[in-house]
């Protein structure tokens, strides 16, 4: 009977003799274990065709053919190792494995034991073999199942997670629609409301109309009767002016006479007393001149006998110098023939030796000119390699030359793409900031500058080394600054939205960074367009906050006489003014009125007043009181303020000098010359067109906040630490007010200090409110200027409105306001 795997090679059978078989007889002991052996083999055979079902064909046939006697595997029956197991280099097919378990033995005598048992034993161990390597491969397979059992469970929690996540945001999305719902609804409202006001402001413009063209009508009779008196007036003025100037022409001519005839008598006198002097100087003249007569003439006979003698004397003096001249040619003329004489010698005596030498050197100069042909030989096959060298580099060169060029021109295109790319690069930064800026606008938050302070000479050194650094990249640029806080690892402060990464879960919102080698030109240009808003008919609230000697005044007032170094407030009002000129060609006619303050010690003094101790205390007395008032429109009142009307920058400029040297400033030793006030700069500016009958009306606050010091490090005492308590108090005020505002909450405590009282408009309201934070680079000062950052990053988030333009009418008492 034919095996199944009759295709497959033999197994390997260990052959013997057949007089070898005959003679061995197997014990029935021996017989009984292998019997046992087979049954319990083919008890498995069952557990082997289960375990067969579904490996891989492919890598399965080479394990059995090494174990059918390792015969011709075949290109393709490289054995694969497995580390660790007897078999792991076997591998077994289905095919092969019902062809083992399948498969009878064969003896050429039935009887003949020893071979049988052989053959069972060989067969046996095979069968092991294969149920080893199933054993194995049975538990890769179950290590196999339980690493995807473990797969499917974490991706169905990641599922599962994922699913909670995007409901949570389906949630978080229906209850914005909601607010967004319900602010269109308000919003809706808001404009019938406005609607109404305009309906009714529009009825009252046409009632005063009507009575503004009657007022016209009787204005232009009564200037007609105006210009009637003004021409009598004009030419009655005319003839007494005539009259005035003949008048003062007779004087001036009267005078003039009388100031000729005074100087024709000096004159008349002086004449009389030079012909006297004259007439005397004459005498003395003539007799002068009768002695020098006399001399003359003997002096004349003198000279007539000297001039005889010196004759004779000169010719004697020529005859002996022409004979002095031969003697001293012919000595010349010996003393060049002797030099020449010993030059001829000493040469003589030279080439005398030259000639010695020259002899005994032939020789070897002899066998120098042959060495020296055959190194000129040398030397020309050197030269027509180096020709044939400088010829292949010329081409060389001429070929990169050409690639050089190419290569440049590549670079070229290269530098203009990325010019290009800078460009655009920055018309985008230009275009984002302008979209921020709107958007920051229509949400109503607080924008935030924030601005770094040179490294001064006169700066305590520290070995910690610079708190600041600024990256270069261009994605991060002007948006972005490193602080290094007490040694640690740096404090990464995106502008874009970031994170401290040390020990604060702080969200930075998108702040604008002025490094230090930003100049004031620059820092106003990022604010201008906010200052323009003033004369569009906006609330706006520029303040400067930071510890003290961080630069806030320098911002906001710069150098006294330095124009290159003038701060915002400087800057802004130039602005102003120029572009009230540039708007009288639209028929914009504007009003300006200016006012400063300063909040010292809780108490508010009048920069502008003409008393400067109005407001102080004296000797027990209070000096004059301030009251602040809102009013319903949200505009800002203090009580007898000083109010002053401007017309140019000048005379603002003038304004300032005068309140900066009312202004309270003292010396700590942290600062110099350090501002123990709160500044408040204000002007309202009333517009007019006539063309179009609009009016605005907008109010430009510009504030220099004292800055916070701590007392251990300030050293304050007596006056400097009462005023230190009440900056750290307002300060801390502001600080309250800006938390409930980020927190919105229902109370905001504006009335805990004057300054917050006084910004309440700017800070609560309609206005157009930007901050700049100014931080210090010493090291000392980290621990500061972190606090700072962290109170800016509060107010970026806080919204207080979205911005109001004011349209109303203005009335004829109107007051400064700084709302």
């Amino acid at each position: 009977m034919s095996s199944k795997n009759q295709n497959k090679p033999p197994f390997h059978h260990n052959t013997t003799s057949p007089s070898t078989t005959s003679t061995t007889t197997p014990s029935p002991s021996k017989n009984k274990c292998i019997a046992a052996e087979v049954s319990e083999e083919k008890g498995q055979k069952l557990g082997f065709e289960k375990m067969i079902g579904t490996p891989n064909n492919g890598r399965l046939r080479l394990a059995f053919s090494l174990v059918n006697g390792s015969q011709d595997l075949g290109p393709d029956s490289t054995p694969v190792s497995h580390a660790g197991s007897e078999c792991g280099a076997i591998e077994f097919s289905r095919e092969d494995v019902e062809a083992l378990v399948s498969e009878k033995m064969k003896s050429k005598n039935k009887f003949n034991y020893k071979e049988r048992c052989e053959n069972m034993m060989e067969y046996i161990k095979r069968l092991r073999l294969c149920i080893r390597w199933f054993q194995e491969l049975e538990g890769e397979y179950a290590f196999e199942q339980e690493k995807l059992r473990s797969a499917l469970e974490l991706t169905e929690r990641r599922c599962y997670e994922m699913e909670m996540a995007l409901k949570n945001k389906d949630e978080e999305m229906n209850l914005i629609i909601l607010e967004l719902r319900n602010s269109l609804a308000s919003l809706q409202e808001q404009l019938v409301k406005e609607e109404s006001e305009k309906k009714a402001a529009m009825d009252s413009l046409v009632k005063e109309k009507e009575a503004r063209d009657s007022i016209e009508r009787s204005k232009a009779s009564l200037s007609e009767e105006l210009d009637k008196v003004q021409a009598e007036l004009d030419s009655a003025n005319q003839r007494i002016a005539s009259i005035n100037d003949m008048y003062k022409l007779l004087q001036e001519y009267n005078s003039s006479l009388q100031i000729y005839n005074s100087k024709l008598q000096t004159d008349v006198t002086a004449a009389h007393e030079t012909i006297k002097r004259g007439e005397k100087e004459r005498l003395a003249a003539v007799e002068n001149l009768h002695n020098l007569r006399g001399e003359h003439k003997s002096l004349q006979d003198q000279l007539t006998s000297s001039i005889a003698s010196q004759d004779g004397v000169m010719k004697q003096k020529e005859a002996l110098l022409n004979e002095v001249a031969c003697l001293r040619m012919e000595l010349h003329q010996i003393k060049d023939d002797r030099d020449q004489y010993q030059q001829q010698a000493q040469s003589l005596a030279v080439e005398a030796s030259k000639y010695k030498e020259l002899a005994t050197n032939s020789s070897g100069l002899e066998e120098k000119c042959l060495s020296q042909g055959n190194q000129i030989q040398i030397l020309h096959d050197q030269l027509a390699v180096a020709e044939r060298k400088l010829q292949m580099s010329d081409t060389f060169a001429l070929e990169k030359r050409k690639e050089f060029e190419g290569q440049k021109e590549i670079i070229k295109e290269l530098h203009k793409c990325l010019e290009d790319a800078e460009f655009k690069l920055i018309e985008g930064e230009k275009l984002r900031k302008k979209l921020h800026n709107t958007i920051l606008e229509l949400k109503g938050n607080i924008r935030v500058f924030c601005r770094v302070r040179p490294q001064l000479s006169d700066d305590s050194s520290s070995n910690h080394g610079k708190v600041f650094s600024y990256p270069t990249v261009m994605e991060y640029l002007d948006r972005s600054i490193d602080m290094t806080h007490n040694g640690n690892e740096p404090i990464y402060i995106y502008i874009y939205i970031s994170y401290y990464q040390m020990l604060y879960d702080l969200v930075m919102y998108e702040l604008y960074l002025f490094m230090p080698d930003v100049s004031q030109e620059e820092v106003f240009v990022e604010i201008s367009q906010l200052v323009q808003s003033a004369l569009d008919g906006y609330k706006v609230c520029i303040f400067a906050y930071g510890q003290t000697g961080s630069g806030k005044t320098y911002t906001m007032m710069g150098k006294p006489g330095q124009p290159d170094e003038k701060g915002l407030i400087p800057r802004s009002l130039e602005q102003i003014f120029q572009t009230t000129q540039d708007l009288q060609h639209q028929g914009w006619r504007y009003e300006m009125q200016v006012s400063m303050l300063e909040i010292y010690n809780e108490t508010i003094r009048d920069l502008l007043s003409t008393n400067r101790d109005s407001s102080r205390s004296e000797n027990g007395v209070t000096g004059k009181q301030y009251m602040i008032k809102h009013n319903a429109n949200g505009n800002t009142q203090v009580s007898d303020l000083t109010i002053v009307d401007v017309q140019s920058s000048r005379e603002v400029s003038f304004l300032l000098d005068r309140a900066a040297q009312s202004r309270s400033v003292g010396r700590t030793q942290m600062n110099e010359q350090s501002s123990r006030s709160h500044f408040v700069f204000t002007m309202r500016i009333t517009g007019v067109n006539e063309s179009t009958e609009q009016q605005v009306q907008g109010v430009l606050n510009l504030i220099d906040l004292a800055g916070s010091e701590r007392l251990s490090k300030s050293g304050s005492t007596g006056d400097r630490l009462k005023e230190t308590q009440a900056i750290n108090k307002s300060l801390s005020s502001l600080a309250d007010v800006i938390f409930a505002l980020a927190k919105k909450e229902d109370h905001v405590p504006f009335r805990n200090s004057k300054l917050t009282y006084l910004l309440q408009p700017c800070l609560g309201g309609d206005s157009k409110t930007l901050m700049f934070v100014n931080l210090s680079p010493e090291p000392s000062s980290a621990s500061e200027s972190l606090c700072s950052l962290r109170f800016a990053a509060r107010v970026n988030a806080c919204e207080i409105g979205t911005p109001r333009r004011q349209l109303n009418i203005r009335t004829s008492n109107s007051r400064l306001s700084y709302g």
